[in-house]
């Protein structure tokens, strides 16, 4: 019998196991994928804990995960752009695609271009989705500079070079770790903590645009630093965004197959780069959120059934 992820209460990474389950069948527009990769991301986290219960709740035994790529294995009644066989990318809506084997609905999917390696197409649709709503939600122009917040993260790093690619020039905030390795991909790299805010001051002499994908108070230092509460923007403090004006756009604004597949192409031609930061096989769940709770990720982390 084919594995999956599974938790059967809200609570730590020890509530997650694998376990033997029935190979799923594929309804009308559906289709079954034998996973080849899938990301993990916070949101994940969030939900397994409880702590987006009101907006999210799970539902018991829950299966976990959406971003997926792999091949496909069977085609449900009404489906005429997939076949068994192809190569694809996507999301399940199914909190499932932490297993060896998810339904997908047709539409859900997209082709995996060549050039773009497992680990990368079944871990960007989260992601990549969300920074482009991130970026978007603030309009970067020629001539503009964005900061944002978590630069060296899985979203953090997409918005960067998204801005880039829009012309606008980009200070990231981030760990020393990090900042020759931003450096290197044009952008302008400075430290968080204390006295942050005198040196985004020195590093800009204007700041137009902020996305935050971190929390902890970033929305409230873009106010102070004067940037239009318009033009900033928050994938997690929406506390903050409420309290400030800002806006909260994330995944569900560009949540589409059209904005996935341009992602993808944008990877393929070598314009996005899309770093993965670990692998884990499907038995080493436990090992993989440790990692990603730990933060301080540079890019995504990936299970591969």
């Amino acid at each position: 019998m084919p594995k999956a992820v599974r938790f059967d209460e809200y609570g730590g990474i020890d509530v997650l196991r694998v376990e033997d389950v029935p190979l799923p069948e594929p309804g009308e527009g559906e289709v079954l994928v034998r996973v080849r990769a899938a990301g993990i991301n916070p949101g994940e986290a969030k939900i397994r804990e409880g702590l987006l219960h009101e907006m999210w709740p799970a539902t018991f035994p829950s299966g976990q995960g959406s971003d997926l790529a792999g091949v496909v294995e069977k085609v449900g009644p009404g489906v005429g752009n997939v076949t068994a066989g192809d190569e694809v990318a996507g999301h399940s809506d199914r909190r499932a695609s932490h297993a060896e084997y998810v339904i997908a609905r047709a539409d859900e999917l997209v082709p995996r271009p060549a050039g773009v390696p497992w680990e990368v197409a079944g871990s960007l649709f989260v992601a990549g989705t969300t920074a482009v709503a991130a970026v978007r939600a603030v309009s970067p122009e020629l001539g503009d500079t964005l900061v944002v917040s978590g630069a060296a993260g899985g979203v953090g790093f997409l918005v960067a070079q998204l801005a880039r690619l829009a012309g606008a020039e980009v200070i990231g905030i981030a760990g020393p770790a990090n900042h020759e390795w931003l450096a290197s991909r044009g952008i302008t790299p400075v430290a968080y903590g204390d006295g942050l805010a005198d040196r985004l001051r020195e590093a800009a002499k204007r700041i137009d645009a902020f996305v935050d994908t971190h929390g902890d108070g970033y929305v409230k230092l873009a106010v102070e630093l004067g940037v239009d509460p318009a033009r900033i923007d928050t994938i997690i403090d929406f506390a903050a965004a409420r309290q400030y004006g800002a806006k909260a756009e994330g995944s569900a604004s560009a949540a589409g197959t059209d904005v996935f597949g341009e992602l993808l192409l944008l990877v393929a031609d070598g314009a996005l780069e899309v770093p993965v930061a670990a692998v884990f096989p499907l038995d080493d769940v436990h090992a993989a959120f440790e990692r990603l709770e730990r933060g301080h990720t540079r890019g995504k982390i990936v299970l591969t059934p």
